[in-house]
């Protein structure tokens, strides 16, 4: 991890007291259960924006037709799987 930096954190007693319950149980701080909380939800936020900014550049019609496209070929060589 770079460079870090101190945070005051007001947090609800009832919060604060889930969160050291569940840092104990992991058997962690609850320094580094809030650290790896707030990772995850950033993570999962960009996911999400990135799934959104691709869906805006997707083509409904061109992912229609090769989903309805005829099959029936035999996998290239490279593609098969061992029996």
């Amino acid at each position: 991890m770079g460079t870090q930096s101190n945070y005051a954190l007001r947090l609800p007693l009832s919060l604060k007291a889930g969160a050291e319950q569940l840092a104990r149980e992991d058997g962690t701080t609850l320094n580094q259960f809030i650290v790896s909380a707030v990772a995850e939800k950033l993570s999962a936020m960009k996911t999400a924006d990135y799934f959104a900014q691709r869906a805006k550049r997707g083509d409904v019609n061109a992912a229609l037709a090769f989903l309805s496209r005829q099959g029936g070929q035999a996998p290239e060589e490279q593609d098969v799987l061992p029996s």
